[in-house]
């Protein structure tokens, strides 16, 4: 029996050795290629980047996994205990690795006959996701074994656990526990109580399949259980394990921003591609690590903004009502499709409807049943709607030759037929979503029905619904405003509605003819190369011949009338062609295009003529940059979207101070300012005298009315207009800038203008003096003037006698001359 035990003995200790060996072979090829634990020290998490606007709120995110890292200290203990219990009780007492938790598990799993139960430690976790994959080998599983052992040597327990909690993702797009917080709760995590962190901890095992929203009932037993282990380990009393399974759980995501500021936004992340390119980091010396879209992604950068959400709701909205109020002008396009009658009754099942889907003047899709000339009925799901042929009086057939002018459409019978599906918008409709056809008007004396509210509350299923016809407008737009003097971008729209088919960005990206809004410039060159506001112009024919080609070039007025002499400020508040093209003619373009470049404009600009006339591409953002110097005391200020950018921890990357350059002269600008307050007075921006305080402009519309403009300018703001079609083509007879643009500008500046006192343009100290001159002759006025004004000329260029009209030529002389 000796020997025996002996001999057992012995061969144990062999197969003891044998099997130390064995581990420790294994141990050491295991080992041979791991991947470096200690760069977890370093490890950086993917980040949300954090957009803000200028009064601090959220415009939006940028990132690649929705993380929002806080400190342990910012975690409530509840929370983290919660994790522990669920996730591995001995976490402060093991190593790395748990062999009870090991043990444990195995036999459970035999017992099951299956894998029902883990053993895998929050460090092995952080392993596992961080630094090996998902593959279900033994070798991963050793390997993961070995490089928790040595994290837990070099990291401490509370860094390793703040990794974890900020790292794991917890489902519904969350990473890390803030998120969480913020996507099933809709509160930050230091708020989070005890019933909620169970929830929270409950989550990692199968953040796909546990979701609270899809099974709160499945959640309430997870909660049960994290609970459960809280009083077995010891963290929370029986007492207070039930108060917290007692609380109501209510779940509800944390708001995200808005839809404001779509346009806004992508381009804030185009120029942060172009800071963070890595030449440029490498250039100014950003101190930053990471480049390109690793940058904006996931380096949880705050990006703080230019946009001011008043300014940013007035633009969106102004732009939608006047590219809507464009595209009732041009004509009914037709419905958005036509169902077959055997499809009818599937599409409505297909297409439930709520009387609430028409608040706050939003459009819904309705199926035409039966039409008469009086108007047309239509199915909304299981209610009923009625169109009265009055809203759609707009809806002539499109013709871009005829102006909409004097016609009405009368019979409904002309515009839709059953089975087609069109949008519509409740008569009496409040609300920002959209502008509508009838929307809620108060009695007046004037009007004393007014157009009642509409109250979703008060619909049923067997009273029409009273509806207006709507028309989504395929013509586009840009809506760009300037702070000056500090060049804030407060507002930028690119277009009727951003979307992921829809974000071209016509106020930065679209390259367009601005028209007669160019002509300010031209007139601007002129006023330092011996023109004054009282220079006499004639209104005249002209004719020019290309030296290169041989061609004739004829310009005309948009109204082909030739009104003869005129001085420059009526010549540039009638916008009349011919003027400035003599202008242009005498003065040289060089000077021309000088001063655009001056002013901010392409430098590959062209001296061709016909550039005076704006036949030349530039952007929305473009022109309001030039147009900063007339409103600045001459200058020209650098449009600025971001005005500063800081890493997650607050520490500076990028700050844009306000930059500006003299571009013209202060009595230039105030003259110029002047003028451009002519063009609203008594010029082609009239409609803007509504908003009753001091303000300047010009329209702009190119060839065949292709595109229109409006750039408007006040001592604070700087706004510019844009409309027209990305695929180019006439926006119809008649639609000019003053039609077109012009609109957009005055119900945005309707709205935000009371932001500002109404001061008005600033003469310079010096160099500025006034004088009283004929309108017809350009002279001082005298006893026999019919037509003066009060204009400003830089000092010793103002007229200094009166003089005859022997030499005015009105329209008659012209036209006698040339017949």
């Amino acid at each position: 029996m000796k020997r025996f035990a002996l001999y057992s003995a012995l061969v144990l200790a062999g197969l003891a050795a044998i099997g130390a060996c064995a581990a420790a072979a294994m141990i050491y090829w295991a080992s041979r290629d791991l991947p470096s634990y200690t760069k977890l020290a370093d490890y950086r998490l993917p980040m949300v980047t954090t957009v803000y606007a200028r009064d601090g709120s959220v415009m939006g995110y940028f990132y690649k996994e929705r993380r929002f890292p806080v400190t342990l200290e910012q975690m409530p203990h509840h929370l983290r205990q919660a994790f522990i219990a669920a996730e591995d009780a001995n976490f402060y007492e093991h190593m790395g690795i748990d062999p009870l938790a090991i043990v444990r598990a195995a036999i459970r799993n035999f017992q099951a006959g299956q894998t029902t139960q883990g053993a895998s430690t929050i460090t092995q976790q952080i392993i596992k996701r961080l630094l090996l994959t998902d593959e279900r080998t033994y070798t991963r599983k050793i390997k993961e074994a070995i490089l928790a052992y040595r994290l837990e040597k070099y990291l401490g327990k509370d860094e390793i656990l703040s990794i974890y909690l900020n790292e794991i993702y917890l489902g519904n797009g969350a990473y890390g526990v803030e998120a969480a917080a913020r996507a099933y709760f809709g509160k930050h995590i230091q708020d989070i109580t005890l019933a909620e962190a169970a929830v929270l901890a409950s989550l990692p095992k199968a953040p796909a399949t546990n979701n609270p929203y899809k099974d709160p009932v499945a959640t309430k037993g997870r909660q049960s259980y994290v609970l459960g282990r809280m009083v077995k380990d010891g963290w929370i009393t029986q007492a207070e394990r039930d108060l917290a399974y007692g609380q109501p759980l209510i779940y509800q995501s944390m708001p995200d921003p808005g839809k404001l500021g779509g346009w806004y936004l992508e381009e804030v992340r185009r120029t942060l591609k172009d800071i963070f390119a890595e030449d440029n980091v490498r250039a100014k010396g950003i101190p930053i690590e990471l480049y390109g879209d690793d940058a904006i992604y996931t380096a949880g950068l705050n990006v703080y903004t230019a946009m001011v959400p008043e300014h940013q709701t007035a633009a969106e909205t102004a732009l939608r009502k006047s590219l809507l109020e464009t595209t009732k002008r041009q004509g009914w396009r037709g419905p958005i499709e036509n169902i077959p009658e055997e499809n009818r009754a599937g599409y409505l099942e297909k297409h439930p409807f709520n009387p609430g889907d028409l608040d706050n003047a939003r459009w819904v899709k309705a199926l035409v049943t039966a039409v008469t000339p009086k108007g047309a009925e239509v199915a909304l799901g299981e209610y009923k709607g009625y169109i009265d042929v009055q809203t759609m009086s707009w809806c002539r057939e499109p013709n871009p030759r005829q102006a909409p002018d004097g016609i009405t459409i009368k019979d409904a019978t002309k515009v839709v037929a059953p089975g087609d599906v069109v949008w519509v918008s409740a008569v009496g409709a409040t609300g920002t979503a959209s502008p509508v056809g009838a929307p809620h008007r108060e009695p007046t004396a004037q009007d004393k029905k007014g157009v009642p509210a509409y109250n979703s509350n008060d619909v049923d299923k067997e009273t029409p619904i009273a509806l207006c016809i709507e028309q989504m407008p395929d013509v586009e737009g840009a809506l760009v405003s300037i702070e000056v003097p500090d060049g804030d971008v407060v507002a930028l729209v690119g277009g009727y509605g951003f979307s992921s088919e829809n974000q071209f960005n016509r106020a930065t990206q679209a390259r367009r003819q601005p028209g007669s809004s160019f002509k300010p410039i031209v007139y601007s060159a002129a006023l330092d190369n011996g023109f004054t506001t009282a220079s006499l112009l004639q209104d005249s024919p002209f004719v020019s011949q290309n030296e290169a080609s041989g061609q004739l070039w004829r310009p005309s007025n948009y109204d082909s009338k030739f009104l003869g002499s005129m001085i420059l400020r009526t010549a540039l508040a009638k916008s009349r062609n011919l003027c400035t093209v003599q202008v242009a003619q005498r003065l040289g373009m060089i000077p021309i295009t000088d001063r655009a470049k001056e002013l901010g404009i392409d430098d590959h600009i062209t001296n061709d003529l016909a550039v005076s006339l704006g036949a030349y591409a530039v952007s929305p953002l473009t022109m309001a940059r030039a147009y900063t110097a007339f409103a600045n005391q001459g200058n020209l200020v650098t449009p600025r979207m971001i005005i500063k950018v800081t890493d997650n921890w607050g520490q500076t990357l990028v700050d844009n101070a306000p930059e500006s350059v003299q571009a013209i002269s202060p009595q230039n600008a105030f003259i110029m300012a002047t003028l451009l307050k002519d063009v609203v007075n008594a010029g082609t921006a009239t409609k803007a005298k509504v908003l009753g305080r001091p303000v300047g402009g010009k329209t702009g519309t190119s060839n065949e009315e292709r595109d229109t403009w409006f750039i408007g300018v006040s001592p604070y703001l700087v706004t510019s207009v844009y409309t027209g079609f990305d695929q180019v083509r006439s926006l119809g007879r008649l639609e000019t800038g003053g039609r077109t643009a012009l609109p957009a500008f005055i119900y945005y500046r309707q709205q935000v203008d009371e932001m500002y006192e109404p001061v008005d343009f600033t003469p310079p100290d010096s160099g500025i003096v006034y004088a009283t001159v004929d309108g017809k002759t350009g002279y001082l006025a005298g006893p026999n003037t019919t037509e003066s004004y009060y204009l400003p000329f830089v000092q010793g260029t103002q007229p200094t006698s009166t003089g005859s009209s022997s030499t005015v030529q009105t329209g008659e002389d012209i036209y006698r001359q040339m017949f």
